[in-house]
Protein backbone atom coordinates (compact mmCIF):
# COMPACT_ATOMS: atom_id res chain seq x y z
CA UNK A 1 0.00 0.00 0.00
CA UNK A 2 2.54 2.73 1.05
CA UNK A 3 4.68 1.43 -2.51
CA UNK A 4 1.45 2.89 -4.53
CA UNK A 5 0.81 5.89 -2.60
CA UNK A 6 4.39 6.93 -3.35
CA UNK A 7 3.85 6.14 -6.94
CA UNK A 8 0.57 7.95 -6.78
CA UNK A 9 1.96 11.04 -5.54
CA UNK A 10 5.11 11.02 -7.94
CA UNK A 11 2.56 10.03 -10.66
CA UNK A 12 0.81 13.43 -9.69
CA UNK A 13 3.39 15.34 -9.52
CA UNK A 14 4.54 14.19 -13.36
CA UNK A 15 1.25 15.13 -14.40
CA UNK A 16 1.50 18.73 -12.79
CA UNK A 17 4.58 19.42 -14.35
CA UNK A 18 3.62 18.30 -17.76
CA UNK A 19 0.58 20.47 -17.55
CA UNK A 20 2.19 23.40 -16.35
CA UNK A 21 5.21 23.00 -19.53
CA UNK A 22 2.65 22.46 -21.87
CA UNK A 23 0.47 25.79 -20.91
CA UNK A 24 3.87 27.74 -20.95
CA UNK A 25 4.51 25.63 -24.30
CA UNK A 26 0.84 26.67 -25.50
CA UNK A 27 1.17 30.38 -24.37
CA UNK A 28 5.20 30.93 -26.27
CA UNK A 29 3.29 29.96 -29.43
CA UNK A 30 0.15 32.23 -29.08
CA UNK A 31 3.43 34.71 -28.51
CA UNK A 32 5.13 33.80 -31.27
CA UNK A 33 2.09 33.63 -33.48
CA UNK A 34 1.20 36.91 -32.13
CA UNK A 35 4.41 38.61 -33.15
CA UNK A 36 4.98 36.49 -36.63
CA UNK A 37 0.76 37.94 -37.89
CA UNK A 38 2.18 41.36 -36.35
CA UNK A 39 5.13 41.77 -38.86
CA UNK A 40 3.11 40.26 -41.62
CA UNK A 41 0.19 42.97 -41.29
CA UNK A 42 2.91 45.67 -41.53
CA UNK A 43 4.28 44.28 -44.53
CA UNK A 44 0.63 43.96 -46.14
CA UNK A 45 -0.30 47.27 -45.10
CA UNK A 46 2.70 48.88 -46.46
CA UNK A 47 2.30 47.11 -50.27
CA UNK A 48 -1.35 48.02 -49.91
CA UNK A 49 -2.44 44.51 -50.22
CA UNK A 50 -4.66 44.83 -47.26
CA UNK A 51 -8.08 46.75 -46.73
CA UNK A 52 -9.22 48.76 -42.95
CA UNK A 53 -11.78 45.62 -43.01
CA UNK A 54 -9.05 42.96 -43.53
CA UNK A 55 -6.59 45.29 -40.69
CA UNK A 56 -9.68 45.39 -38.09
CA UNK A 57 -10.38 41.51 -38.28
CA UNK A 58 -6.23 41.05 -37.56
CA UNK A 59 -6.02 43.31 -34.97
CA UNK A 60 -8.98 41.41 -33.33
CA UNK A 61 -7.27 38.34 -33.91
CA UNK A 62 -3.72 39.71 -32.37
CA UNK A 63 -5.72 41.08 -29.41
CA UNK A 64 -6.98 37.79 -28.37
CA UNK A 65 -3.44 36.50 -28.81
CA UNK A 66 -2.64 39.19 -26.37
CA UNK A 67 -5.62 38.29 -24.06
CA UNK A 68 -4.60 34.75 -24.27
CA UNK A 69 -1.02 35.32 -22.90
CA UNK A 70 -2.01 37.99 -20.23
CA UNK A 71 -4.69 35.54 -18.79
CA UNK A 72 -2.31 32.76 -19.04
CA UNK A 73 0.48 34.54 -17.03
CA UNK A 74 -2.48 35.50 -14.44
CA UNK A 75 -3.87 32.55 -13.69
CA UNK A 76 -0.42 31.26 -13.41
CA UNK A 77 0.62 33.97 -10.77
CA UNK A 78 -2.51 33.34 -9.01
CA UNK A 79 -1.62 29.38 -8.55
CA UNK A 80 1.58 30.57 -7.51
CA UNK A 81 0.14 32.94 -4.56
CA UNK A 82 -2.08 30.36 -3.60
CA UNK A 83 0.49 27.48 -3.51
CA UNK A 84 2.48 30.17 -0.97
CA UNK A 85 -0.07 30.85 1.04
CA UNK A 86 -1.53 27.47 1.80
CA UNK A 87 0.69 26.35 4.59
CA UNK A 88 -0.36 29.31 5.94
CA UNK A 89 -3.97 28.46 5.54
CA UNK A 90 -3.60 25.27 7.06
CA UNK A 91 -1.58 26.48 10.34
CA UNK A 92 -4.72 28.93 10.76
CA UNK A 93 -7.15 26.10 10.40
CA UNK A 94 -5.61 24.23 13.03
CA UNK A 95 -6.20 27.11 15.75
CA UNK A 96 -9.86 27.00 15.44
CA UNK A 97 -12.57 24.79 17.00
CA UNK A 98 -16.25 24.72 16.65
CA UNK A 99 -19.62 23.42 17.21
CA UNK A 100 -21.83 21.91 15.09
CA UNK A 101 -25.30 20.56 14.46
CA UNK A 102 -25.54 16.99 13.66
CA UNK A 103 -25.93 13.03 15.70
CA UNK A 104 -24.18 11.82 12.54
CA UNK A 105 -22.14 12.86 9.52
CA UNK A 106 -21.64 11.95 5.81
CA UNK A 107 -19.38 13.71 3.27
CA UNK A 108 -21.89 16.34 2.46
CA UNK A 109 -22.80 17.62 5.80
CA UNK A 110 -20.74 21.26 6.55
CA UNK A 111 -18.97 20.12 8.98
CA UNK A 112 -17.38 17.33 7.27
CA UNK A 113 -16.60 19.76 3.98
CA UNK A 114 -14.54 22.26 7.12
CA UNK A 115 -12.46 19.81 8.35
CA UNK A 116 -11.18 18.87 5.41
CA UNK A 117 -11.63 22.10 3.07
CA UNK A 118 -10.27 24.54 6.29
CA UNK A 119 -7.75 22.10 8.10
CA UNK A 120 -9.88 22.31 11.12
CA UNK A 121 -7.55 21.98 14.39
CA UNK A 122 -10.72 20.82 16.67
CA UNK A 123 -14.89 20.14 16.96
CA UNK A 124 -16.81 20.51 20.25
CA UNK A 125 -19.55 18.11 21.09
CA UNK A 126 -22.67 19.21 22.96
CA UNK A 127 -25.96 17.67 24.18
CA UNK A 128 -27.86 20.52 24.21
CA UNK A 129 -28.50 22.83 21.27
CA UNK A 130 -29.04 26.85 22.73
CA UNK A 131 -30.12 28.19 19.97
CA UNK A 132 -33.43 26.42 19.23
CA UNK A 133 -33.82 25.25 22.55
CA UNK A 134 -33.57 21.53 21.70
CA UNK A 135 -32.25 18.11 21.61
CA UNK A 136 -30.29 16.36 20.87
CA UNK A 137 -27.44 18.23 19.48
CA UNK A 138 -25.11 16.01 19.04
CA UNK A 139 -25.09 13.43 21.81
CA UNK A 140 -27.76 10.79 22.04
CA UNK A 141 -26.27 7.22 23.66
CA UNK A 142 -23.00 5.48 24.18
CA UNK A 143 -23.07 4.15 20.42
CA UNK A 144 -23.99 6.72 18.50
CA UNK A 145 -21.57 9.39 20.15
CA UNK A 146 -19.00 6.63 19.48
CA UNK A 147 -19.41 6.41 15.92
CA UNK A 148 -20.28 10.08 15.63
CA UNK A 149 -16.71 10.89 17.10
CA UNK A 150 -15.08 8.17 14.80
CA UNK A 151 -16.61 9.51 11.67
CA UNK A 152 -14.77 13.23 12.71
CA UNK A 153 -12.06 12.07 13.04
CA UNK A 154 -11.85 10.14 9.99
CA UNK A 155 -12.28 13.76 8.17
CA UNK A 156 -8.65 14.67 9.61
CA UNK A 157 -6.44 16.19 6.64
CA UNK A 158 -2.64 15.58 8.21
CA UNK A 159 -2.95 16.46 12.43
CA UNK A 160 -5.63 14.47 14.21
CA UNK A 161 -8.13 16.11 15.22
CA UNK A 162 -9.14 17.28 18.40
CA UNK A 163 -12.75 16.07 19.53
CA UNK A 164 -13.79 17.68 22.85
CA UNK A 165 -16.72 17.70 25.32
CA UNK A 166 -17.27 19.84 28.57
CA UNK A 167 -17.39 16.68 30.95
CA UNK A 168 -16.74 18.05 34.75
CA UNK A 169 -19.13 15.97 36.70
CA UNK A 170 -22.25 17.13 38.55
CA UNK A 171 -24.17 19.40 36.89
CA UNK A 172 -21.64 20.13 33.85
CA UNK A 173 -21.54 17.20 32.04
CA UNK A 174 -22.58 16.68 28.51
CA UNK A 175 -22.71 13.23 28.73
CA UNK A 176 -25.78 12.17 31.08
CA UNK A 177 -26.42 9.71 33.51
CA UNK A 178 -30.10 9.76 31.71
CA UNK A 179 -28.50 8.76 28.20
CA UNK A 180 -26.53 5.81 30.02
CA UNK A 181 -23.50 6.96 30.92
CA UNK A 182 -21.52 7.40 33.58
CA UNK A 183 -23.09 9.20 36.41
CA UNK A 184 -19.93 11.55 37.77
CA UNK A 185 -20.15 13.45 41.24
CA UNK A 186 -19.50 17.78 40.96
CA UNK A 187 -16.56 18.88 41.89
CA UNK A 188 -17.65 20.69 45.06
CA UNK A 189 -19.42 17.02 46.20
CA UNK A 190 -16.08 15.59 45.69
CA UNK A 191 -13.92 18.28 47.40
CA UNK A 192 -15.81 17.18 50.56
CA UNK A 193 -14.41 13.56 49.95
CA UNK A 194 -11.47 11.56 50.35
CA UNK A 195 -9.33 11.95 47.49
CA UNK A 196 -9.15 8.19 46.88
CA UNK A 197 -12.74 8.48 45.92
CA UNK A 198 -12.42 11.48 43.41
CA UNK A 199 -9.46 9.25 41.86
CA UNK A 200 -11.44 6.43 41.38
CA UNK A 201 -14.27 8.38 39.75
CA UNK A 202 -12.40 10.75 37.36
CA UNK A 203 -10.85 7.12 36.51
CA UNK A 204 -14.37 6.08 35.16
CA UNK A 205 -14.81 9.43 33.36
CA UNK A 206 -11.66 9.17 31.58
CA UNK A 207 -11.66 5.43 30.63
CA UNK A 208 -15.53 6.04 29.10
CA UNK A 209 -13.98 9.28 27.42
CA UNK A 210 -11.42 7.17 26.24
CA UNK A 211 -13.60 4.56 24.50
CA UNK A 212 -16.09 7.13 23.35
CA UNK A 213 -13.15 8.75 21.58
CA UNK A 214 -12.85 12.02 22.58
CA UNK A 215 -9.25 13.13 23.42
CA UNK A 216 -10.21 16.54 24.70
CA UNK A 217 -11.79 17.16 28.16
CA UNK A 218 -12.04 20.75 29.49
CA UNK A 219 -11.64 20.63 33.06
CA UNK A 220 -11.14 20.50 35.93
CA UNK A 221 -12.41 23.75 36.66
CA UNK A 222 -9.92 25.30 39.03
CA UNK A 223 -11.37 28.38 40.09
CA UNK A 224 -11.47 28.64 43.88
CA UNK A 225 -14.92 28.47 45.47
CA UNK A 226 -14.62 32.65 47.14
CA UNK A 227 -18.10 33.35 46.13
CA UNK A 228 -20.29 30.57 46.73
CA UNK A 229 -23.70 32.22 45.25
CA UNK A 230 -21.36 32.73 42.07
CA UNK A 231 -24.15 31.81 39.42
CA UNK A 232 -21.50 30.48 37.24
CA UNK A 233 -19.04 28.75 39.44
CA UNK A 234 -19.53 28.37 42.88
CA UNK A 235 -23.85 28.17 42.50
CA UNK A 236 -23.25 25.32 40.31
CA UNK A 237 -21.06 23.29 42.24
CA UNK A 238 -18.06 23.55 40.36
CA UNK A 239 -15.17 24.54 42.24
CA UNK A 240 -13.75 22.26 44.69
CA UNK A 241 -13.10 24.52 47.45
CA UNK A 242 -12.31 27.84 49.06
CA UNK A 243 -8.73 26.63 49.89
CA UNK A 244 -5.99 26.77 46.99
CA UNK A 245 -4.34 24.23 47.85
CA UNK A 246 -7.47 21.85 48.04
CA UNK A 247 -8.52 22.91 44.44
CA UNK A 248 -5.32 22.09 42.83
CA UNK A 249 -5.03 18.59 44.84
CA UNK A 250 -8.34 17.43 43.12
CA UNK A 251 -7.59 18.89 40.13
CA UNK A 252 -4.15 17.07 39.95
CA UNK A 253 -6.04 13.63 40.37
CA UNK A 254 -8.45 14.65 37.67
CA UNK A 255 -5.57 15.46 35.32
CA UNK A 256 -3.70 12.41 36.05
CA UNK A 257 -6.83 9.93 35.44
CA UNK A 258 -7.43 11.62 32.13
CA UNK A 259 -3.44 11.53 31.09
CA UNK A 260 -3.25 7.50 32.19
CA UNK A 261 -5.97 7.06 29.39
CA UNK A 262 -4.33 9.63 26.54
CA UNK A 263 -7.27 12.41 27.29
CA UNK A 264 -5.83 16.09 27.15
CA UNK A 265 -7.44 18.07 30.03
CA UNK A 266 -7.67 21.97 29.95
CA UNK A 267 -7.56 23.72 33.75
CA UNK A 268 -10.16 26.78 33.40
CA UNK A 269 -10.87 29.57 33.72
CA UNK A 270 -7.93 31.46 34.07
CA UNK A 271 -6.86 33.91 35.28
CA UNK A 272 -9.99 32.75 38.19
CA UNK A 273 -13.92 33.18 37.84
CA UNK A 274 -14.55 32.35 41.24
CA UNK A 275 -14.98 35.49 43.37
CA UNK A 276 -17.32 36.85 40.35
CA UNK A 277 -20.84 37.81 40.79
CA UNK A 278 -22.31 37.66 37.38
CA UNK A 279 -21.95 35.52 34.25
CA UNK A 280 -19.87 35.86 31.20
CA UNK A 281 -21.97 33.89 28.91
CA UNK A 282 -24.41 36.71 29.33
CA UNK A 283 -22.40 39.39 29.93
CA UNK A 284 -18.59 40.77 30.39
CA UNK A 285 -17.74 40.05 33.96
CA UNK A 286 -16.02 42.50 35.63
CA UNK A 287 -13.77 41.07 38.73
CA UNK A 288 -11.97 44.56 39.35
CA UNK A 289 -13.14 44.69 43.22
CA UNK A 290 -13.64 40.85 44.04
CA UNK A 291 -10.27 39.39 42.25
CA UNK A 292 -7.71 37.78 44.63
CA UNK A 293 -4.16 37.08 43.81
CA UNK A 294 -4.49 33.52 45.48
CA UNK A 295 -6.83 32.49 43.03
CA UNK A 296 -3.63 32.45 40.36
CA UNK A 297 -2.54 29.67 42.93
CA UNK A 298 -3.74 26.49 41.78
CA UNK A 299 -2.34 27.15 38.25
CA UNK A 300 1.52 27.80 39.75
CA UNK A 301 0.83 24.72 41.51
CA UNK A 302 -0.23 22.28 38.88
CA UNK A 303 2.17 24.58 35.76
CA UNK A 304 5.02 23.99 38.44
CA UNK A 305 4.12 20.12 38.44
CA UNK A 306 3.61 19.33 34.69
CA UNK A 307 -0.28 19.06 35.55
CA UNK A 308 -1.14 21.66 33.06
CA UNK A 309 -1.70 20.08 29.60
CA UNK A 310 -3.62 23.10 28.40
CA UNK A 311 -5.28 26.43 29.93
CA UNK A 312 -8.64 27.86 28.79
CA UNK A 313 -8.86 31.94 29.62
CA UNK A 314 -12.08 33.56 31.00
CA UNK A 315 -13.98 36.42 29.81
CA UNK A 316 -13.29 38.20 33.07
CA UNK A 317 -12.12 42.20 33.68
CA UNK A 318 -9.78 42.99 35.75
CA UNK A 319 -9.16 46.77 35.54
CA UNK A 320 -6.26 47.10 38.06
CA UNK A 321 -4.42 44.37 35.85
CA UNK A 322 -5.71 45.71 32.47
CA UNK A 323 -8.28 48.55 32.02
CA UNK A 324 -9.29 48.20 28.54
CA UNK A 325 -9.76 44.16 28.14
CA UNK A 326 -10.70 40.76 29.39
CA UNK A 327 -7.96 38.05 30.06
CA UNK A 328 -8.86 36.38 26.82
CA UNK A 329 -7.99 39.60 24.49
CA UNK A 330 -5.53 40.53 26.75
CA UNK A 331 -1.73 40.45 26.46
CA UNK A 332 -1.11 41.54 30.30
CA UNK A 333 -2.89 38.26 31.00
CA UNK A 334 -1.85 35.92 28.84
CA UNK A 335 1.60 36.82 27.89
CA UNK A 336 2.77 38.63 31.23
CA UNK A 337 1.23 36.91 33.69
CA UNK A 338 0.46 32.80 32.23
CA UNK A 339 3.35 32.30 29.97
CA UNK A 340 6.19 34.92 31.59
CA UNK A 341 5.36 35.47 35.68
CA UNK A 342 3.97 31.65 35.62
CA UNK A 343 5.92 30.33 33.00
CA UNK A 344 3.47 28.51 31.34
CA UNK A 345 4.72 27.00 27.65
CA UNK A 346 1.71 25.17 26.12
CA UNK A 347 -1.71 25.34 24.24
CA UNK A 348 -4.31 28.61 25.61
CA UNK A 349 -7.77 27.77 24.50
CA UNK A 350 -10.15 30.83 24.58
CA UNK A 351 -13.31 30.26 26.03
CA UNK A 352 -16.68 30.63 23.98
CA UNK A 353 -16.00 33.42 21.59
CA UNK A 354 -18.99 33.56 21.14
CA UNK A 355 -20.40 34.42 24.37
CA UNK A 356 -22.10 37.27 25.45
CA UNK A 357 -18.68 39.11 27.39
CA UNK A 358 -17.94 39.05 23.80
CA UNK A 359 -20.01 39.68 21.08
CA UNK A 360 -21.87 42.28 23.42
CA UNK A 361 -18.52 44.32 23.55
CA UNK A 362 -15.73 43.98 21.08
CA UNK A 363 -16.67 43.41 17.32
CA UNK A 364 -16.26 39.74 15.75
CA UNK A 365 -13.31 40.60 13.59
CA UNK A 366 -11.69 42.61 16.27
CA UNK A 367 -11.96 40.38 18.99
CA UNK A 368 -10.32 37.40 17.27
CA UNK A 369 -7.22 39.68 16.36
CA UNK A 370 -6.84 41.05 20.07
CA UNK A 371 -7.08 37.21 21.39
CA UNK A 372 -4.17 35.50 18.67
CA UNK A 373 -2.34 39.12 19.48
CA UNK A 374 -3.05 38.67 23.02
CA UNK A 375 -1.49 34.96 23.02
CA UNK A 376 -4.22 32.52 22.62
CA UNK A 377 -3.75 29.50 19.83
CA UNK A 378 -7.12 28.03 19.58
CA UNK A 379 -10.14 29.93 19.70
CA UNK A 380 -13.26 28.31 20.77
CA UNK A 381 -16.12 29.04 18.33
CA UNK A 382 -19.34 26.67 19.97
CA UNK A 383 -22.42 27.85 17.75
CA UNK A 384 -24.06 27.43 20.63
CA UNK A 385 -25.25 31.24 21.87
CA UNK A 386 -27.87 33.01 20.40
CA UNK A 387 -27.86 31.80 16.58
CA UNK A 388 -26.25 29.07 14.77
CA UNK A 389 -23.39 30.35 11.92
CA UNK A 390 -22.20 27.38 9.56
CA UNK A 391 -19.74 29.80 7.85
CA UNK A 392 -18.22 30.40 10.95
CA UNK A 393 -15.03 28.54 10.64
CA UNK A 394 -14.55 29.86 7.11
CA UNK A 395 -15.54 33.69 8.12
CA UNK A 396 -13.09 33.27 11.30
CA UNK A 397 -10.26 31.65 9.15
CA UNK A 398 -10.63 34.15 6.70
CA UNK A 399 -10.51 37.56 8.97
CA UNK A 400 -7.17 35.53 10.52
CA UNK A 401 -5.45 35.11 6.92
CA UNK A 402 -6.34 38.83 5.98
CA UNK A 403 -5.29 39.64 8.95
CA UNK A 404 -1.94 38.30 8.76
CA UNK A 405 -1.95 40.09 5.38
CA UNK A 406 -2.83 43.38 6.81
CA UNK A 407 -0.20 43.34 8.91
CA UNK A 408 -2.49 43.41 11.87
CA UNK A 409 -1.51 39.65 13.10
CA UNK A 410 2.61 38.94 12.96
CA UNK A 411 2.83 35.46 10.76
CA UNK A 412 5.05 34.62 13.68
CA UNK A 413 2.29 34.31 15.88
CA UNK A 414 0.83 31.22 13.62
CA UNK A 415 4.01 29.73 13.46
CA UNK A 416 4.25 29.78 17.24
CA UNK A 417 0.72 28.58 17.89
CA UNK A 418 0.92 25.86 14.95
CA UNK A 419 3.81 24.68 16.99
CA UNK A 420 2.69 24.41 20.55
CA UNK A 421 -0.49 22.73 18.85
CA UNK A 422 1.54 19.95 17.24
CA UNK A 423 3.31 19.83 20.41
CA UNK A 424 -0.62 19.21 22.25
CA UNK A 425 -1.22 16.99 19.61
CA UNK A 426 1.48 14.16 20.27
CA UNK A 427 0.29 13.21 23.79
CA UNK A 428 -2.79 11.88 22.32
CA UNK A 429 -3.02 8.03 22.35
Amino acid sequence: MKKKAITAKKLVQKLARAAKKNARRMAGVAKKNAKSAGKKIKKLWREKKITKTHLAKSAAVLLFCVLLIVEHFQTQKIKEQEEAIRPLKEKIGQMLMVGFRGVEIGDDSCIAKNIKDLNLGGVILFDYDAPSKSRPRNIVDYEQTKKLVADLKSRANNEPLLVAVDAEGGLINRLKPSMGFAEIDSAQDLGKQDGSVALEEYWTLAKQLAGLGFNVNFAPVVDININPENPVIGGLERSYSDDPRTVADYARAFVAAHKSFGIITSLKHFPGHGSSDTDSHLGLTNVTQSYQEQELEPYQRLIKDSAADSVMTAHIINKNIDPDYPATLSPKFIQEILRQNLEFGGVVFTDDMQMGAIVENYGFEDAIVRAINAGCDILIFSNNGAEYDDSIARRARDIILNAVKDGLIPESRIHESHARILALKSKIK
